[in-house]
């Protein structure tokens, strides 16, 4: 009971992450050493900095979960080295092989692992959405990684998963009832949340960040994520959110940070619209209440530009 309330106190009051830390486990390649959120779910929690050398491109959460008859791994991870740094770590946890990873979106620092992942002869499941992603987009990823993590890029290249699947995928072996749901459009192409119903976790992936800024792509259509938040992924109700970015949370707290800020800012380039302002202006709507955000200086005039540039033609 105690352990319970501990956790829940962390949940409620989280330990910030800060993009100005370079590596909080320098014993391994990967930023952090992965913790347990719950009795066997666990997360290495990546760095809330853009992917980078001295991070390894480890700027994401790295989750996996002990079924009793082997292992899910959500995210193949951003390298084949960072990938088999995972590898290591639940080794010295477990006896229990990793069976199956499920890639969270189509991004490279949720697939390029998958290299080192289907070298161990691992099935990989992702959204059909995010393997066109990978497909179309994979080489420019590993180019990027390896221009960025130079030999800490080694081994990586474009494996496209498995199998796909359009709205649900359930883990067909173990003791736990895990769902891969796609709830509808958000961050990118593809995005998915791995769902816990009996322990109310949910591995929310991009759909949901609270430390660092969200960021905006130009395919982001920021009215269909708030539709997708509203009407689907509200209705979760967890009592346990794993984001993408950051550590583990509540509700609260990524509705705060990811919900409220799409309608915020909003709210302010459509007055900036009424106002008669234009795109130059826009970059500069304020959004000071949600400065103290890890990458804010990098995202923050980005995404008013893109939300004007959609917003101006809804």
């Amino acid at each position: 009971m105690l352990k319970k309330v501990i956790l829940c106190s962390l949940l409620a009051n989280p330990v910030l992450a800060s993009e100005d830390i370079a590596d909080q486990y320098p014993a391994s390649m990967l930023y952090s050493k992965p913790v347990e959120v719950i009795p066997d779910v666990f997360s290495a929690i990546g760095a809330t900095a853009p992917s980078t050398y001295e991070n390894a491109g480890h700027n994401n959460n790295l989750s996996f979960i002990m079924t009793g008859d082997g292992v899910v791994v959500i995210n193949g991870g951003g390298s084949y080295l960072l990938a088999q740094a995972l590898h290591e770590e639940i080794k010295s946890l477990t006896d229990q092989p990793v069976r199956l990873v499920i890639n969270e979106n189509g991004q490279g620092h949720a697939m390029l692992g998958n290299s080192y992942w289907a070298d161990q002869g691992v099935k990989i499941v992702a959204h059909i959405d995010a393997a066109h992603e990978f497909e179309d987009r994979g080489a420019q990823s590993l180019n990027g990684a390896e221009n960025r993590l130079q030999e800490r890029a080694q081994g990586s290249r474009v494996v496209l998963p498995d199998e796909t699947f359009e709205e649900r995928y359930t883990v067909p072996f173990g003791n736990m009832d895990i769902q891969a749901l796609h709830i509808g459009p958000s961050h990118s192409p593809g995005d998915i949340v791995v769902w816990l119903p009996e322990q109310s976790l949910v591995i929310a992936g991009d759909i949901a960040f609270h430390e660092r800024m969200l960021p905006i792509f130009a395919d982001t259509i920021t009215i269909d994520w708030l539709e997708t938040w509203e009407e689907e992924f509200e209705k979760l109700a967890a009592t346990y959110v794993i984001p993408g970015h950051g550590h583990p949370t509540n509700m609260d707290q990524v509705r705060r940070y990811t919900r409220d800020y799409l309608v915020y800012l909003r709210e302010k380039v459509g007055e900036h619209l009424d106002a008669g302002g234009d795109l130059a202006g826009a970059y500069y709507v304020d959004q000071s209440p949600y400065a103290h955000l890890d990458t804010f200086e990098e995202l923050a005039t980005k995404n008013a530009g893109r939300v004007f540039e959609q917003m101006e033609f809804e």
